[in-house]
């Protein structure tokens, strides 16, 4: 009988802990405090257009927001103390696929629109993601992920555990993969080693893996590096990132002859001289009719006519209450008294004759005799 209701005791127990696991799948932190933000402006915004042309999506202080094409009040697609990053549409525009730490690691989700669900793609927590695009038949979904240096994976859209589409070298960075207008390309940039300071250019350039032959190719060869390659629907545009000098501006290229010129210079600065964790440069977008390009920098967005002429603002208004974790303030009390002992004493040398000690002590140097 003890023995039974031990092990009654004993189910009671597992259920309980494994109904507790399966429940906490988000962020551990819980939002204790929330601060009102009213902004026309943003650092750093990822977007990405409507594939009918009608809307924005992108993200400000780790939320998703969208906007219409033309402008006004943004709405609120996700909230809490997740960082939401890198908002792309699928295809048919009833999907949003992003990144998020809502899981405690670094992961891709995509928001199902229809049925009003999110949903986890790719799993486990150790690996970082940079970002991901899907497929022109939203079918798969191409993601630079890593830890390290970030490869290119691919998954299919129902999830499974991808497959990493270039193995060598081991030190090739792969961030910012983009797909072409008919899907057998993969555009990104690359980059050999992690970043460093002092960093000679060129440190990327942009390259195509080719997903039926299996083959990398790397298509610029700027001084001034390339990155954050963006392709128009009609696959006859590629706009992407480069510096000139100390500044940063956007090269179009016409892949049908090859010429490239400046469309914007200068816009804001790059991400070269850091791990580019949100790639770098914020992320841009076509209109269905590829005719303009959509980009942020500045604080502002605007829409570039391909054709030249000057960008045109597309003002938001946000309004929202942004949720933040626990204050980390702590109260220490702090003598007054003329004599205290030190904590850190620094870079003490002795005299030549060995009678005294020169030190350095809060942002001071003293002499003290033996």
């Amino acid at each position: 009988m003890k023995k039974f209701i031990f092990s009654l005791l004993a189910l009671a127990i597992t259920t309980t802990v494994w109904s507790q696991k399966k429940e906490d799948k988000d962020l551990p932190l819980e939002a204790t405090r929330v601060v009102t933000i009213t902004t026309d402006q943003g650092t750093w915004l990822s977007l990405d257009v409507h594939p009918e042309g009608s809307s924005i999506v992108f993200d400000l202080l780790g939320d998703l927001y969208e906007l219409p094409i033309n402008g006004g009040k943004a709405t609120r697609l996700t909230e809490g103390l997740a960082f939401d990053s890198q908002p792309k549409y699928s295809p048919d525009g009833n999907s949003i696929l992003f990144l998020s730490d809502r899981s405690g690691g670094n992961n891709v989700w995509i928001i199902d629109r229809k049925k009003e669900d999110t949903i986890q793609l790719t799993k486990g927590n150790t690996s970082k993601m940079q970002s991901a695009d899907w497929s022109p038949d939203g079918n798969y979904v191409a993601v630079s992920k890593g830890t390290r240096n970030f490869k290119l994976h691919l998954y299919h859209k129902d999830g499974g555990g991808g497959t990493q589409l270039i193995e060598k070298p081991d030190n090739l960075k792969v961030s910012e993969p983009t797909f072409s207008a008919n899907g057998r390309h993969i555009w990104f940039s690359q980059r050999t080693g992690a970043w460093q300071y002092n960093a000679r250019f060129p440190q990327y350039q942009l390259a195509t893996y080719d997903r039926e032959d299996g083959k990398k190719q790397v298509m610029t060869s700027r001084y001034g590096s390339a990155f954050t390659p963006t392709l128009s629907p009609d696959g006859k545009w590629l706009v992407y990132g480069s510096r000139y000098n100390d500044q940063t501006g956007l090269v179009k290229r016409n892949l049908v002859t090859q010429e490239e010129s400046w469309l914007a210079y200068p816009v804001q600065h790059d991400e070269q001289e850091s791990i580019a964790p949100l790639g770098v440069l914020p992320a841009m977008s076509f209109t269905p009719d590829s005719n303009e390009i959509v980009a942020s920098y500045g604080g502002k967005i605007y829409r570039i006519p391909i054709a030249g002429g000057e960008a045109k603002n597309i003002p938001f208004q946000i309004n929202e209450e942004v949720a933040l974790g626990p204050q980390l303030k702590f109260d220490y009390p702090i003598e007054d008294s003329p004599t205290f002992d030190i904590n850190q004493i620094r870079d003490a040398q002795v005299s030549p004759d060995g009678t005294a000690i020169v030190f350095t002590a809060l942002n001071k140097l003293y002499w003290m005799n033996f």
